[in-house]
């Protein structure tokens, strides 16, 4: 009785990992997320793909995949409905209430795709930004200036009718003097010879100088407003703009956090990108990976442009349903092991990923 004893309990000790975790087969759900999760017709690939059957095999897990959208995978899990979640997922505390996380495999951010202007919509943002506000009261300064110049140079020369005439005529004078002055054109047809004209001379060109060199600045940022949204700092300026991203994403929980109003949601990446590509909407926000690598494959987004814009710091792990917690423990502790060697940087290095 006791050798029997002895070797069920021996027997139990000897069974793989994965027996002692779980008997039945592994409801595995996923939806496309490239380059994580790449599927194309019945090929299934992808970083999470290879990470999973590595994991699944080193553990000797049984499991089915199952193809779903992203929310009704993420409420499957919840529930109950499907066992893992091999997605790249965010780790929130909203979601950890929900679900299980093993450790993190990935680093990344949220970004900011926009569609390039056509060429005929650029030629009319320049043409647009000549009406600009601020480029018209300093053109009605600039002109105010030439004029009061022009006026008070024929005053002091009016007596010198070779290069300033009487009447109205001298004061087109003045002010052709004024404006060949101020632009630093400097023609020599016209020159003050009193001292009070030489005076005025004087503060025109010092301060005009420095009057022009301030309207040049604000020209350029007239003609540049429209291009604002190109830099780091740009991710403010969409607040009030209408923007997508993905249903129940930890992107979508960003951008209501931050205040933003117009925010139109999508099942997958490819609607949203299509809605930007067609005018829908002036942006799409979501993980960066996944939008540079769409973008990248797919020469139907070929006019559409990543921003140097990154927000929304990012952490990656497969989900678990709750009670799977002495599984999540098992994945996580190979997966820390995956990530310690070479093939996990050389599979990263393949999709065009580094760590952050």
């Amino acid at each position: 009785m006791k050798k029997v004893l002895i070797i069920f309990v021996l027997s139990l000790f000897s069974q793989p990992v994965s027996a002692q975790i779980v008997k039945d087969t592994l409801r595995v759900g996923y939806t496309a997320a490239p380059p994580f999760i790449v599927q194309e017709e019945s090929v299934l690939e992808g970083i999470n793909v290879w990470l999973w059957k590595r994991v699944a095999s080193d553990l000797d897990l049984n499991y089915k995949l199952m193809p779903m959208g992203f929310s009704e995978m993420l409420d499957s899990l919840s529930v109950g409905s499907i066992d893992v979640s091999i997605n790249p997922l965010t780790i929130t505390s909203e979601r950890s209430k929900k679900m299980e996380f093993t450790h993190s495999f990935y680093a990344s951010n949220s970004t900011i795709v926009v569609a390039e202007a056509s060429s005929f919509q650029k030629f009319t943002q320049f043409i647009s930004s000549f009406f600009n506000q601020n480029f018209l009261k300093g053109l009605l300064v600039l002109l105010f200036i030439i004029f009061l110049f022009g006026l008070i140079g024929w005053y002091f020369e009016r007596k010198d009718d070779e290069q300033f005439r009487k009447g109205y005529r001298g004061i087109w004078d003045g002010v052709w003097w004024s404006a060949v002055t101020l632009t630093t054109v400097g023609y020599g047809d016209k020159a003050p010879k009193t001292r009070m004209g030489k005076i005025a001379a004087l503060v025109l060109m010092f301060g005009g100088l420095l009057f022009i060199s301030g309207l040049t600045a604000s020209i350029a940022s007239s003609l540049t407003v429209n291009q604002l949204t190109r830099n780091p700092e740009g991710f403010n300026e969409f607040k009030e703009r209408g923007v997508g991203t993905i249903k129940n994403s930890s992107s979508n929980d960003f951008l209501k956090e931050h205040f933003f109003k117009n925010i139109e949601l999508y099942t997958s990446i490819v609607p949203g990108l299509e809605s930007l590509r067609d005018g829908n909407i002036e942006a799409f926000m979501y993980d960066e990976p996944i939008l540079k690598y769409r973008i990248q494959k797919d020469s139907s987004f070929q006019n559409l442009q990543v921003l140097p814009v990154k927000f929304d710091v990012q952490f990656y792990a497969f989900g678990l349903a709750k009670e799977k917690n002495k599984l999540e423990q098992a994945i996580s502790q190979r997966i820390l092991e995956i990530m310690e060697t070479q093939e996990w940087q050389v599979i990263l290095n393949e999709y065009g990923l580094t760590e952050l």
